[in-house]
């Protein structure tokens, strides 16, 4: 699967690509956005993620009950204009913001809600575009993003199976194969119970992409389990700390959750290894507590190996247990003293 995000390579990096989403969560301050770009590099993340929008690139403002919210989510009271006046990342701001973020080694990439915003991206140059969960059936801004021949992130949060085809068959399209789905609840927080982590490998095997996850809940736990799934790349919402408020800081972590959840996540790729049958240099030293053949009584020469003579026990001097069966009712070629291992040198 190609799929190459700046200088980070899935095919050959042996980690999880972590994408800090800093979405609202500067609360309209530039300073804060900075600060939360230099935390992010710090707690360990590969990327920040921004969205490029404005209200009225997203909706219109009506205050039609259309466009109310009033679905039980945490923005349930507004219209949808209001909200994305409120949750908005000025454009002005991310030239610099994306030149601060590479020159302290972050990859930045955006989320592009319209072709207006997929212009702008390209001429800043951005390596890869997200395509955010609502925007998944809007399949002609995913075949003009993908168009560009860079990568394109898609998470799947509201989509059906056809869906999900029809994003990926549009990026196809136009020539581009650099795909990634990331499994995502578009419930804000979402509850662990709706994560359905195994998603992943499937996403990844049906569609023949690059899979990982997006990820709403309010803990660590789902990303850390879902970089033991296969995920190849995990997005999380972060805040430089949730008194700055906004749309988005119920569900983000401040720098010190996000720094254990990479910690944990690096943690969990150690262990995942690779697939290998050789043993490390430390299992060989420990195979001399393995269980092998011995005299357990005193032997003479031509008596014959029972059960009550020769056990397997511990440690690993002995002729393999495998061979306990063959070796019963043979007869000892000499005297062996209780203790001893066994070899075919002792066997008649």
């Amino acid at each position: 699967m190609n799929f190459r995000i700046g200088n980070f390579d899935t095919a050959t990096e042996n980690k999880v690509l972590i994408v800090a989403e800093l979405s609202a969560n500067h609360n309209h301050s530039y300073d804060v956005a900075v600060q939360s770009i230099k935390a992010i590099k710090d707690c360990g993340a590969d990327a920040v993620k921004v969205q490029t929008y404005t209200a009225d690139t997203l909706t219109i403002d009506s205050d039609k009950d259309y466009f109310k919210i009033e679905q039980g989510t945490i923005w349930d009271g507004t219209t949808l204009y209001q909200l994305y006046q409120t949750a908005y990342t000025p454009w002005e701001w991310q030239p610099k913001l994306k030149q601060i973020a590479e020159e302290i080694g972050l990859i930045f990439f955006s989320t592009p809600f319209d072709k207006s915003s997929v212009d702008f991206l390209e001429n800043i140059n951005v390596p890869a575009y997200k395509i955010a969960s609502f925007e998944i059936v809007d399949i002609p801004l995913i075949e003009y993003a993908a168009s560009k021949r860079k990568p394109i992130i898609i998470s799947t949060g509201i989509a059906t199976e056809e869906e999900i085809k029809d994003a990926v068959d549009a990026c196809m399209r136009v020539g581009n194969d650099q795909i990634a789905l990331l499994k995502c609840t578009s419930e804000y927080p979402a509850q662990i119970e709706d994560a359905n982590l195994k998603m992943i490998p499937l996403l990844a095997d049906k569609f023949n992409v690059v899979a990982g996850l997006s990820d709403h809940t309010l803990s660590t736990t789902v990303p850390i389990a879902a970089a033991a799934m296969g995920a190849r790349i995990i997005e999380k919402h972060f805040i430089l700390d949730k008194k700055i408020g906004g749309p988005d800081s119920s569900f983000s972590l401040e720098p010190a959750e996000f720094k254990k959840m990479v910690d944990e996540i690096r943690q969990v790729e150690k262990a995942l290894g690779y697939v290998n049958f050789e043993l490390t240099e430390k299992t060989k030293t420990s195979r001399i507590f393995a269980r092998s053949l011995f005299a357990v009584t005193n032997i003479a020469a031509g008596e014959v190996f029972t059960e009550n003579n020769i056990r397997s026990i511990r440690p690993s001097h002995g002729l393999s247990p495998k061979y306990l069966k063959e070796i019963l009712g043979k007869k000892a070629s000499a005297d062996i003293e209780k203790g001893t291992p066994l070899n075919w040198d002792l066997i008649a």
